[in-house]
C-alpha cells in the first residue's frame, strides 16, 4: 500500500476513488466463517447451499463490509489523516458475493464538513463494491473524521 494521504481540505464533493480488484477464494470464506462464528448453511455446507436459489455457498455480508474497508485503506488515501470512522449507514445488501467473485471499490466523495474543529473536518463518502460484472453488490455511506491541514500546523 502506497502512502498518498489526502487531508480534510484536499477531499471535495464530486471526487471518486477506486481500488485494485481482489478475487474472494474459499479460504477467505472459510476463515471468516471462523472469525465470526457464523457457520450458517448458506455459508458453510455445499449441499444445502446448491439447493437454494443460487445454487451455491453465499460469502457473507460481514465480509463484504470488512474487504470494502479493506480495500479503502489500501487506496492510501486516509492511511495518514483519518482519525476516526464515525459512521457505516444505510448498507444495502444488493447481490450476493460468491467464492470467485472479483470484487474492487469504488468510494465518492458526497460532502466536507468542516465543523468547528481546527484539527479535523468530517468526510461523508459513499462506498461500492462492484464485482467483475460491474455489478455493484454491497453500498452504503459512512462518515469519518480526517485530520485538516491547518491543525496539522498547529501541533
Amino acid at each position: 500500500m502506497t502512502d498518498h494521504s489526502l487531508y480534510f481540505e484536499d477531499f471535495q464533493p464530486g471526487q471518486t476513488f477506486e481500488s485494485g480488484g481482489r478475487t474472494i477464494t474459499e479460504a477467505d470464506l472459510t476463515m471468516f466463517s471462523m472469525l465470526s462464528g457464523d457457520w450458517n448453511p448458506i455459508h458453510a455446507d455445499a449441499a444445502y447451499a446448491a439447493s437454494t436459489k443460487i445454487g451455491q455457498r453465499l460469502v457473507h455480508g460481514a465480509l463484504g463490509i470488512a474487504i470494502a474497508t479493506g480495500m479503502m485503506h489500501e487506496l492510501g488515501i486516509f492511511h495518514r489523516s483519518v482519525v476516526a470512522m464515525l459512521s457505516i449507514r444505510d448498507w444495502k445488501f444488493v447481490k450476493p458475493i460468491l467464492v470467485g467473485d472479483t470484487l474492487h471499490l469504488v468510494l465518492d466523495i458526497l460532502q466536507a464538513k468542516p465543523g468547528t474543529s481546527a484539527r479535523v473536518g468530517a468526510v461523508d463518502r459513499r462506498l461500492r463494491l462492484v464485482n467483475q460484472h460491474g455489478d455493484t453488490v454491497q453500498d452504503g455511506t459512512s462518515e469519518v473524521l480526517v485530520l485538516k491541514k491547518a491543525g496539522m500546523a498547529a501541533r
